[in-house]
């Protein structure tokens, strides 16, 4: 079984809606604001559509305690990114 593009895209998208909150707090992650993560975010949406495959980079995304988890932890969100990593395992589980 391959990655699930859609259902990636659409986790990837619920991610950067969660990172365009602008009460989010970025001072424990590797993003230097939410326009940074934004922008990384949608390069590796241009990814995942270009190369139908799940970058390095996204894994270390959602890694816990990776910048993603930082910012949902730091931000008052951390059990839906607890959601979003799960479904972003299960989309992404044919790349491994």
């Amino acid at each position: 079984m391959g990655v699930d593009v859609a259902a990636l895209v659409i986790v990837l998208g619920e991610v950067r809606a969660w990172l365009a909150r602008p009460d989010n707090d970025f001072s424990w992650s590797s993003f230097v604001d939410a326009d940074a993560a934004l922008a990384e975010i949608d390069d590796l949406i241009a990814h995942v559509h270009a190369e139908g495959r799940v970058p390095f980079a996204l894994s270390v995304l959602f890694a816990p305690t990776g910048p993603i988890q930082e910012v949902a932890l730091s931000s008052g969100w951390g059990d839906e990114f607890l959601t979003l990593a799960a479904r972003f395992d299960d989309a992404s589980a044919g790349d491994r």
